[in-house]
């Protein structure tokens, strides 16, 4: 697999973004049809963590199965393959985190699961009309695009993939710089109860798949279509 993607400009329709769904794509869907989504012209881009938690996550390999859904590999993901594949995971707290459905799968079902996982890159790199917009699960590493692809591409270090699926730093510290090379880059993973934008950074995980809702961002225009519910 290629850690690092890059996908050219959609010239047909729209290219949309969600935050982490955690195995609520019915709700997702539900969320895709209040802002009109067409898969015939429309792609959706997710920022990873697309199980655990919710009671769809076996849903996963049905929307990674179309051509219109794309999505960065999350922790939640990473998790799944390293106890597949020999890693070291704490499985009380991947049970705790929504992990029992999968840990509770026969061999051969993981196995589907991982391989599906295993071909998700860190970082994908969309084209738009007024610039690249990058996707990560977390964060990066570099305020430097070229650096981060650069590293995922030739040296794969583990401690670079591990601040792109499990870093909280920039929101914790309030970092405002942008990262360069990019006109936006699009997170989840520490959920907010609304969108932040940090620098050219912006947080996309506002609780979809608990109590909250999923914000639905347009790459072209970055204008958010799905406003918070009424309450």
């Amino acid at each position: 697999m290629s850690r690092y993607r890059r996908i050219a400009a959609n010239t047909r329709g729209r290219d949309l973004a969600v935050g982490d769904i955690h195995g609520h794509f019915e709700r997702l869907r539900q969320c895709l049809d209040r802002v009109n989504f067409d898969p015939s012209v429309d792609r959706v881009f997710s920022v990873g963590d697309l199980v655990d938690r919710g009671p769809y996550s076996p849903h996963a390999l049905e929307w990674l199965a179309q051509p219109w859904f794309h999505a960065v590999q999350g922790n939640h993901e990473a998790l799944a393959i390293s106890h597949l594949r020999g890693g070291r995971v704490d499985l009380d707290m991947y049970r705790a985190a929504g992990g029992g459905w999968f840990l509770a799968l026969p061999k051969a079902q993981q196995e589907a699961f991982v391989e599906a996982f295993l071909n998700l890159p860190i970082a994908l790199e969309v084209q738009t009309a007024a610039g690249p917009v990058g996707l990560l699960h977390a964060d990066s590493p570099f305020n430097d695009w070229t650096l981060l692809r650069d590293s995922l591409l030739y040296d794969d270090e583990p401690q670079v993939r591990e601040v792109c699926q499990w870093s909280r730093r920039r929101l914790k510290e309030g970092d405002h710089h942008p990262v360069e090379g990019l006109r936006a880059l699009l997170v989840g993973h520490t959920p907010v109860l609304d969108v932040q934008v940090l620098g050219n950074v912006w947080h996309l995980d506002t609780g979809g798949w608990r109590s909250g809702h999923f914000s639905v961002l347009e790459l072209a225009s970055l204008k958010l279509l799905s406003p918070a519910p009424s309450v």
